[in-house]
């Protein structure tokens, strides 16, 4: 079974480095320093223990075309990067490839491809601008995932694991796939803990509650994890913002297996972390906001369901976004 990493950051790493030492053929899809650095050394991935595990046997190219067709295409990549690379993504898909989309926030198939209700076949414009993915990749190939572990790029080349090793799976129409339940099998085998499910949705939800609230507040105050859940204002709007998400998911039929105290309770105990949108502001790079955030919203005018508490710490961060961007900078609290 050939597996096609697309993106070669963090959890792209994570899991590449995993599969290749269980013996799994990875192909990276990488650029710039991080692709030379595969090239010449392989990849290193630094365990929460401390332990290391090194994939010298894989490839990485940047070019698509040049990879060729793989059995499973992991799309790593964050989610406003996946339109501007949509239509290369041919080159690696055949008529058995699966795709894997490993993106936060609302996934652009999210009606797309087994939904049934009201919103059948409707574009989710935040997640998918124009539908330009949804031209280029046909929903039916894809595996929905939800991303649970931190980890970091610490060097081109180095990935360190800050926390987990869940990576959950699940068709969008609800099947037990053989392909759905091969994966997981090969994800399991390679250490993780990887269950495939029949209600992705769910359980992008129950992600995205995490996503839409602490990534904002964090990039906007620059606050950990354990710092805003211990803050009481903070604390008070994460759980305002989450209330309102409940509320929208629930009208499109989607049930939380857990309540919101446990889900700030999970996030707290991650501890003193970063959030990856804190991470890319002070790294000025492009901010993951509208399949984060803006997606929700969108949902939220869909349904009827109003989101007074997202919609204002959004406007916040997209007049910051929009800063950055403009000025070419990024913003760090630095020692006095």
């Amino acid at each position: 079974m050939s597996i096609a990493i697309v993106g070669a950051g963090a959890i792209g790493g994570q899991l590449g480095v995993k599969l290749a030492a269980s013996g799994e053929p990875v192909t990276f899809i990488a650029r710039g320093a991080n692709l030379e650095a595969i090239r010449t050394g392989g990849m290193r991935l630094i365990e929460e223990d401390g332990s290391e595990i090194h994939a010298r046997d894989v490839r990485a190219t940047q070019s698509m075309q040049e990879a060729g067709v793989h059995d499973y295409v992991l799309l790593t990549v964050k989610a406003h990067q996946v339109g501007p690379i949509a239509a290369d993504l041919k080159h690696l898909i055949g008529p058995n490839t699966a795709v894997v989309t490993l993106q936060n926030g609302i996934p652009w198939w999210y009606f797309l491809h087994g939904y049934e209700g009201a919103h059948a076949g409707k574009q989710v414009e935040n997640s998918d601008p124009g539908g330009a993915i949804a031209r280029h990749l046909d929903a039916s190939k894809v595996i929905g995932s939800v991303v649970y572990p931190a980890a970091i790029l610490e060097a081109p080349g180095v990935v360190r694991v800050v926390e987990g090793n869940r990576y959950t799976l699940g068709e969008p129409d609800g099947s037990m796939s053989e392909r759905v339940t091969i994966l997981s099998e090969k994800l399991v085998k390679a250490g993780f803990k990887s269950p495939a499910i029949g209600d992705i949705r769910s359980e992008i939800w129950l992600k995205l509650w995490g996503n839409l609230s602490f990534n904002p507040i964090s990039a906007l105050t620059h606050a950990t994890l354990v710092d805003i859940c211990q803050f009481p204002d903070t604390r008070a709007l994460a759980r305002a913002m989450m209330e309102e998400a409940q509320a929208i998911a629930n009208t499109l039929g989607v049930t939380f297996r857990v309540d919101i105290d446990r889900r700030i309770a999970g996030a707290e105990k991650v501890g003193a972390h970063k959030t990856s949108m804190l991470q890319d502001v002070e790294a000025g790079r492009a901010i993951e906001l509208e399949a984060l955030v803006g997606s929700v919203i969108e949902l939220g005018r869909i349904t009827g369901t109003p989101t007074p508490h997202i919609d204002t710490v959004y406007a916040l961060m997209r007049l910051l976004a929009r800063s950055l961007e403009t000025q070419k900078g990024r913003l760090a609290i630095q020692p006095a």
